[in-house]
């Protein structure tokens, strides 16, 4: 069963909070990673791991998303 876009928002939140240190309630889908929240490439390849591991989706490229809802698009898209 495909996570909604929720679920799938609130554990990119948990991923986020873990990596960087920022609050889950400051993650939203407009929130840009590096523009936002200060992501660097590094950080970035280990959020494209953990939401591979997590949402066992295929792993995104570190460059992949520049906001939340890429990541959770990407997510939805491959849960199908």
């Amino acid at each position: 069963m495909a996570l909604s876009e929720w679920e799938i928002l609130d554990g990119l939140a948990e991923i986020l909070n873990e990596e960087t240190g920022v609050p889950t309630e400051s993650v939203a889908l407009g929130t840009r990673f590096a523009g936002d929240l200060g992501v660097d490439e590094e950080t970035m390849r280990l959020i494209a791991a953990h939401i591979e591991q997590k949402f066992r989706v295929p792993r995104p490229g570190a460059a992949a998303f520049v906001r939340v809802g890429d990541a959770v698009a990407h997510i939805q898209a491959a849960q199908g």
